[in-house]
Formats: C-alpha cells, sequence, structure tokens
C-alpha cells in the first residue's frame, strides 16, 4: 500500500510534464497558424479584401494550418488596421482548449475527478501594414532614349512612359485600400540627362546661391574684364560678394552679381527671350556635398545649389569648326580664353539679339523639372504624376549620379524638397529607382566636331568644364587625362560613393539597365555600377540563398514586365510581421 501511495507523485509528475509539452506544442503551432494567416491576410487586404472577406480568410487561413488541432478547439479574433488604434495594425488573437491526457487520470488517482482539467491557452500575432511608401522615379531622359527598344518596336522612352505609369497605378490601387493613413504612397520624377532640373521657380529658395557665394559660382567668370572696359563700371568682392563698383552703374550701383544677374541682363537685351532666362537646372555641388543629402546652408556656402550658367563661348572658328556654345557676340579681340571670360559683354546690347535653339547658358540643361512627391491615391496626384512621366523627352548627354543624388533629395524629408515624411519615421520606406539606357557621358569638345582653343577639357556641363576638375573629385581617376572614357570612370566612381552614401541612410535603391550591352565595356561597366548599387531584397532570395538585389537587367521588350516585378517588390515592403 505504502507503495502505491508513493507512486501518485510520482505518476503525477509524469502525466503533468508529458501535459505541459504537448500544451506547449499546441500552443506553439497555434501561434505559428496566427502567424501564417496574419501575413497572408495583411496581403490580401492590400489587393483590396472587404473586411468580412478579411475575416473569414484569416479564418479558413489559420484553421488550415493548425495540423493536428481541432479547429473547434480554437477561437480566432480578428481586429483589422481601420478598427484598432494605431490604424496600421492587423490584430489576431486565439484562444485554443486543450483538454490534458493523463492529468484528468491523476486527479482521479488523487480523489479529485471531479474538478475541471480543461486547460485555456491564449496567443497572439499583429502584422503593422506599412501603408507609407515614398518613391522618386530617377529615369534617364538623355537622347538615346529616343532609339528603339530591343525586341520592340517602339522608343525607349515611350517604353519607360507606358511601364512608369503602369507601376504607378498599381501602387495606387493598392494604396487606396488603407484609407485611414495619410499618403499611403507617394511617388516624385526625377528627369536626368546631363543636368537635373530642380524648377525655375526655386529661383530664390533658401537652398538656391542667389548672392553668389558658392566656391563655384563665379568658377568660369574674370571679373576684372569689366574695368578694363569701363573703369566706372567694374564689378568687385566687397564684403564676400560680387557687387557693382562705379558711377557708371548709376542706381545699380552696390547691387549684386549673380549668375542670376547674367540671365536678366540676357533676357533684357533679348527681349525676353526664352532661352535667355534660367531654365532651372543646377550644378553639381563641390566634393563631397554633391554625393550627399546634406542640407543646404549659408554657413556653408559650398553647401548651397548654383544654377547652370554656360559661358558664352568664342566666336572664332578653327577651319570648320566652331566652339560647342558660340550664342553671343563676343565684343573683344584676343585668344579665345580672354574671349570667353570677357564680362562686359552680357552687359551690352549687340545686333540682332537672339540665341540659337540648343545653345546659349541653358546649355546642357534639356529636361523637365523635378515632381516632388505627390500622394497618388488622390485622382490629382495621380495626374500630375502622369503628366510628368508623359511630358519627358529624350536630349542630351546622362548623367546618372546626379539623377540618382536629386532623387534621394526628392524623398527625402529635408530640404530642398520637403515633401516627404520625416528621415527618422518608423513604419516608412524611402525608395530610388533609378534607369539608364547608357553609361555615364561627359564630353570633349573635339569628339563632338568641335573645336576646345580655349582650353575647356569639355564642353560645359554639370560639373563645370573639366578643366576646373570638379569631376576628378573623389576619386582614383587621372586629372590629367581629358578623355570622355576617364570622365566616364570619374562619374562611375562618384556613383558608387553615392550609392554607399544613400544605403547607409537607409535608402532603398532600386536598379534598371535597359538595353545596355556588356560586350561594351563603358556599358558592362554601367551595368555592374548598377548591380553594385542596388539594395538587397527583404524577400526574394538569388541562386545561392542569399538576398537578391534589387537590380534588373530589361530590354525594350520585356521592360513592362520588369516593372511588374518591381511593383511587386514595393508591395511586399507594404507590410512587416
Amino acid at each position: 500500500m505504502l507503495t502505491v501511495f508513493l507512486m501518485i507523485p510520482i505518476v503525477g509528475g509524469v502525466a503533468l510534464a508529458i501535459d505541459y509539452t504537448q500544451a506547449s506544442r499546441h500552443r506553439n503551432i497555434t501561434l505559428n497558424a496566427l502567424d501564417a494567416a496574419g501575413m497572408a491576410t495583411a496581403l490580401h487586404i492590400l489587393k483590396g479584401a472587404s473586411d468580412e472577406e478579411a475575416k473569414q480568410y484569416a479564418k479558413e487561413f489559420f484553421e488550415a494550418n493548425l495540423g493536428p488541432i481541432d479547429p473547434a478547439m480554437t477561437k480566432l479574433h480578428v481586429v483589422l488596421p481601420e478598427n484598432n488604434a494605431g490604424g496600421s495594425t492587423l490584430k489576431l488573437s486565439a484562444t485554443l482548449n486543450y483538454d490534458p491526457i493523463f492529468y484528468p487520470a491523476f486527479q482521479a488517482m488523487r480523489g479529485a475527478s471531479g474538478e475541471e482539467t480543461a486547460m485555456t491557452i491564449s496567443a497572439s500575432s499583429e502584422v503593422r501594414l506599412k501603408n507609407t511608401v515614398e518613391v522618386a522615379l530617377v529615369l534617364d531622359n538623355s537622347g538615346s532614349m529616343a532609339y528603339t527598344g530591343l525586341g520592340s518596336g517602339k522608343k525607349r522612352i515611350d517604353l519607360l512612359k507606358e511601364a512608369a505609369k503602369q507601376l504607378v497605378e498599381t501602387m495606387a490601387g493598392q494604396a487606396g485600400q488603407v484609407k485611414q493613413v495619410v499618403k499611403p504612397v507617394q511617388f516624385g520624377i526625377v528627369p536626368f540627362a546631363a543636368s537635373v532640373n530642380v524648377g525655375p521657380e526655386n529661383a530664390n529658395a533658401s537652398w538656391m546661391d542667389t548672392d553668389g557665394l558658392s566656391p563655384v559660382h563665379h568658377e568660369n567668370f574674370n571679373w576684372d574684364t569689366m574695368e578694363a572696359r569701363n573703369p566706372n563700371k567694374r564689378v568687385e568682392l566687397v564684403r564676400g560678394i560680387y557687387r557693382k563698383v562705379g558711377k557708371g552703374w548709376k542706381e545699380e550701383e552696390g547691387d549684386k552679381v549673380t549668375r542670376f544677374t547674367l540671365y536678366d541682363e540676357i533676357k533684357d537685351r533679348t527681349r525676353g527671350d526664352v532661352d535667355a532666362k534660367w531654365a532651372g537646372c543646377v550644378e553639381m555641388r563641390p566634393y563631397p556635398h554633391g554625393l550627399s543629402d546634406e542640407p543646404a546652408s549659408w554657413t556653408r556656402p559650398e553647401t548651397l545649389f548654383v544654377p547652370m550658367f554656360a559661358p558664352d563661348e568664342t566666336d572664332q572658328p578653327d577651319g570648320r569648326r566652331r566652339p560647342p556654345n558660340d550664342w553671343w557676340a563676343d565684343q573683344t579681340g584676343g585668344d579665345a580664353k580672354f574671349r570667353q571670360e570677357f564680362m562686359p559683354k552680357y552687359f551690352h546690347a549687340v545686333a540682332n539679339p537672339s540665341i540659337q535653339s540648343g545653345q546659349g547658358p541653358n546649355y546642357s540643361c534639356t529636361t523637365r523639372p523635378i515632381t516632388p512627391l505627390t500622394d497618388v491615391a488622390s485622382a490629382a496626384g495621380m495626374k500630375k504624376i502622369k503628366d510628368s512621366i508623359d511630358a519627358m523627352r529624350a536630349d542630351g548627354a546622362t548623367n546618372v549620379p546626379e539623377g540618382m543624388a536629386w532623387g534621394w533629395r526628392v524623398v527625402s524629408g529635408r530640404a530642398p524638397f520637403t515633401e516627404g515624411r520625416d528621415d527618422a519615421e518608423r513604419g516608412n520606406d524611402k525608395i530610388v529607382i533609378v534607369l539608364t539606357d547608357g553609361a555615364n557621358t561627359y564630353y570633349t569638345p573635339e569628339s563632338l566636331g568641335r573645336h576646345d582653343n580655349a582650353g575647356n577639357k569639355s564642353t560645359y556641363s554639370n560639373y563645370g568644364y573639366a578643366k576646373n576638375g570638379r569631376i576628378f573629385e573623389g576619386t582614383t581617376a587621372n586629372w590629367w587625362d581629358y578623355s570622355n572614357d576617364n570622365y566616364t570612370e570619374a562619374m562611375n566612381q562618384q556613383f558608387d560613393k553615392l550609392c554607399s552614401n544613400a544605403k547607409d541612410e537607409s535608402i532603398i535603391v532600386i536598379t534598371v539597365a535597359l538595353d545596355l550591352d556588356d560586350r561594351k565595356r563603358a556599358e558592362r561597366g554601367q551595368i555592374e555600377a548598377l548591380e553594385r548599387c542596388a539594395s538587397e531584397s527583404r524577400f526574394r532570395k538569388d541562386g545561392n540563398g542569399k538576398p537578391a538585389k534589387l537590380f534588373w537587367n530589361a530590354t525594350g521588350g520585356d521592360l513592362a514586365e520588369k516593372f511588374k516585378e518591381i511593383a511587386d517588390e514595393l508591395s511586399n515592403l507594404r507590410f512587416v510581421s
């Protein structure tokens, strides 16, 4: 009899251990089923499921994943995103009635068979829907985009317009499903070619160099030539700002002189010629500021954005060759360099003043302005973005680093463009999608059949003239090799640094190569640079089981399909467990 009494606690301990293990197993199965149902239901909601459809879908998915557990022993409770305080979480909780296997027998042995032995197990899971995504479409608008896309009878620029609009429409359709979130999906458009257009309406923005303080603002001007023309109409540096000095200026004496001043002078003398007005393009900031989202500050003039102003180059031909950008009368003698830097010409009238299309102070500024982040869940916002895409045109060279830099600035929460959410806001992804159909390009005049008697070493573009060295800053490229290939190498290296900087700030970078030929050295280099730049997917794996790169190598024939794959990637970003 003593042995029997001694066996009771031993049997009881074993019974409790077995039942506890089984109960824990059932709880884990229930929790896994909740997690699976939560993720699946979140996607179902984003695809447009109604409240009742979402709840039924969650119930069916949950019960299908319960395995050995009888669904009748469970009860599922679903709290949809619009029904909770946070407004962006899907909450699933379940209770499981577990009947122990051995514990009732143990209770009977100890004479307590009438007591309740069933156990209630609770579990919960939560899925936070990321209803805020901000995307900058950085799209190549260079001249080669007018070529016919491989595998297609359409121009690349037209194929791009169709694919980009479809991407926006897909994301906008999803954005409309979760209505409690303000601006769930925003898109901005950054057309780029040799430069980026920030919009002429920003001429007086706080981040623009309106006082000529940047160290690159006056790099192509020789203000000493003003005094040689008229000692009473000089331009001199006065307490850090160039100003009009001398009685010859009359009521204008003391006024500041900047690139904007030159535009105004030319505009007056051409009776408002549209090509004489600042079109909106800016130069790249000096290194390293051009490769960052660092805010512009008047206390650090090198961070300010400088309007592009392409100097008038000499009238003098060299045989049959002319300079790339002769658009105004020299009004002086001397060599090509002196004629180019002779500043009085901008302040004096010329016979039959006009600027030939494609030339002038806006040389290398060929794209339409940036469209800032816009809520595409609204009809007005959708129209604005689609109109911006439709307005794109193919013309100019290719400067991917500058396009990428402005894409980053568009999604940033800081100036110049402040439409983005705070960079530290949780539950929001900032994405830059970069597409290009060619290698980075910067040209010597000779490569275009022009002369360079002024020694500029390049045509004027986003980095200014190559002779000033800014295109080489921060790279290992040979500073004395003034060739197109070396310029491309320098720009590729700057692109690498820019990509690293953006990803370090949690920017998701998606890159697309369009019709690039890896048999050509420059284009192969661009493909490799785009792949290096791309972020890693949070969801897809490559053939080696590693996170897949967010890089697509597209042709004209499959561009639309590639953009659908990008839309799927963006859809996955809109929820996290």
